[in-house]
């Protein structure tokens, strides 16, 4: 699928994809109303829709998954508490100290394998205030991203899910997922959300990535935990009024944009495997699962980002040697072999 008129192919993110026709005719055709006030019957439709599909009781259409996961932390949380997540998660390393600015919270970091935690690690990281003499704060929520973006775009066996959601549980402990990418995790290892998330509190899923909507994402979990969390969306400045235009998006997505994210993971495996063939590059091929490719280079990322660049290829450096490249819906399996083709020039 390409349907995206640009002359270059942009792998920075799946956050750079645009409606495509089809999408757009489902906005246009869509019915709207005043969200705030409850009465945007789209939204209502999509946050009905992912609830289900989450085997959960509601959900809240949000503007980014950004404020979904600021959202979920304030919900479940009280200042003064902790959090627990994997060093490398997005929302330790991408969204800006949220977790403390909005929701006055610490973190405890796990050194986890492959952006994963383990049940141990939480175990082990979850501290309580009783018997400390008032020295520590209360662990009250765990985090959990899949698919793990620093880790490669991993996913979690549901094994490790379960574990780790136990051993939440067993040390008195929410677990959130933040599942921007959770229908890449879901396809990959041919598991319903319904399922992998049997055993959590709650769930971020995000629209406008590797589904193709515009803009938005959604919060989900029990009827309580949204009724609490749409007040901290309208503290947090995020109501939105004629939002049925964008939800019909999200509804499209569910509908149309799910199993061809088989299609990007294949992309990127085949992307993977040729490059790590090419001297002057390194790829960890078992990370490679779903839509992403890590590759370190010996040029150095910058000299290799803008030796990409001059051949009309963007990628996002990750690291002094390391780059990323994410596929999606507007990358073809020409746009791959034109990469492979300049990655073997660059290797000469």
């Amino acid at each position: 699928m390409r349907e995206y008129n640009l002359d270059r192919i942009d792998l920075r993110s799946d956050t750079v994809t645009q409606p495509t026709r089809a999408m757009k005719e489902a906005m246009m055709a869509s019915v709207v109303g005043d969200d705030v006030l409850q009465d945007d019957p789209t939204v209502r439709q999509l946050e009905q829709k992912i609830a289900g599909m989450c085997g959960m009781e509601a959900a809240l259409f949000v503007p980014s998954g950004t404020m979904s996961n600021a959202i979920a932390i304030r919900a479940h949380t009280s200042p003064g508490d902790e959090i627990i997540m994997e060093r490398t998660s997005h929302i330790y390393q991408y969204e800006g100290g949220g977790y403390a600015a909005l929701s006055g919270v610490s973190v405890a970091l796990i050194d986890g394998e492959k952006g994963q935690l383990t049940p141990e690690g939480v175990a082990k990281a979850v501290r309580k205030a009783k018997g400390s003499l008032g020295h520590y704060p209360d662990g009250t929520l765990v985090c959990v991203e899949n698919t793990a973006n620093r880790g490669g775009g991993t996913c979690y066996t549901q094994e490790n899910l379960d574990a780790v959601a136990a051993s939440a549980r067993e040390h008195g402990c929410a677990i959130h997922m933040d599942g921007a990418r959770i229908f890449n995790a879901a396809v990959k290892m041919q598991t319903p959300i319904k399922r992998m998330l049997r055993d959590f509190d709650s769930v971020s899923i995000c629209l406008s990535k590797g589904l193709g909507a515009p803009v938005g994402s959604l919060l989900v979990g029990s009827s309580q935990f949204i009724a609490k969390a749409s007040r901290w969306r309208k503290l947090f400045g995020g109501g939105m009024r004629q939002s049925g235009f964008l939800a019909a998006c999200g509804l499209f997505a569910l509908e149309h944009n799910i199993e061809r994210l088989a299609e990007d993971h294949a992309r990127a495996k085949h992307l993977a495997t040729s490059i790590s063939k090419l001297p002057g590059f390194s790829i960890d091929l078992d990370s490679v699962e779903t839509n992403m490719v890590y590759i370190d280079s010996d040029m150095g990322a910058k000299k290799l980002m803008q030796e990409l660049a001059s051949h009309g290829i963007d990628v996002l450096d990750v690291g002094p040697t390391a780059v990323r490249a994410v596929i999606h819906l507007h990358v073809t399996d020409e746009d791959i072999e034109k990469v492979i083709e300049v990655f073997a020039k660059l290797a000469q």
